[in-house]
């Protein structure tokens, strides 16, 4: 698909596409809505996206995105300071956090391990979590990096990385789909429902 329009068009085409999640059509649709749409509503996009490099970092303290120097759920002194829930990326603090079932704080790794893309632990950020685990106040790590290949490898390293601490060191049970079929699961996903089974009272 490349090349099929001239100059600026083109230009904003390959921008999009190169875009996660967005594939040649999707650029090529945005591209032209843009073009078509009211200057002000281009504007609006170009405003956004400068608004949010400018303002948007990353928390000094657990690496979540925040306009602060350190994040809303860093600075909440109701969070429960003795757990820390380690994830891959931002967007599952989110996930985490609609449940309403995690009080305590968090720690963004800024991805998994994953050697095929070249992202080895030191990419991550073990190290910075590491320091945080330093000083005694966290009694348990509740480990919630994605349950595929990359999060399992993740999940594993940091678990051996952070055994000699004597924290209580646990791994989110991924199980089964509500209103799925038991036929239908894979083996790894009805192997964790096994693990992560909980009795039932009554």
């Amino acid at each position: 698909m490349s090349g099929m329009y001239e100059g600026a068009i083109q230009d904003l085409i390959d921008a999009l596409g190169r875009l996660p999640g967005i594939g040649p059509k999707s650029a090529q649709r945005i591209a032209f809505h843009i073009l078509q749409s009211d200057a002000d509503v281009a504007s609006a996009l170009v405003d956004a996206i400068r608004i949010v490099k400018e303002r948007v970092k990353f928390c000094v303290t657990c690496g979540n995105v925040s306009e602060e120097a350190e994040c809303r759920i860093c600075r909440d002194p109701r969070r429960d300071g003795t757990q820390i829930c380690v994830v891959e990326e931002s967007k599952d603090v989110i996930a985490i956090e609609r449940t309403r079932e995690f009080r305590g704080k968090y720690h963004v790794l800024g991805g998994a391990i994953s050697p095929i893309d070249g992202i080895g632990p030191e990419q991550l950020r073990i190290r910075e979590l590491m320091v945080r685990l330093a000083d005694s106040t966290v009694t348990e790590v509740i480990i919630a990096t994605d349950p595929n290949l990359e999060g399992e490898a993740t999940a594993t390293y940091l678990a051996r990385a952070l055994k000699p601490l004597g924290l209580r060191i646990s791994r989110l049970a991924s199980g089964l789909p509500v209103g799925g079929d038991l036929e239908y699961a894979d083996e790894v996903t009805l192997g964790r429902a096994f693990e992560g089974r909980r009795s039932l009272e009554g």
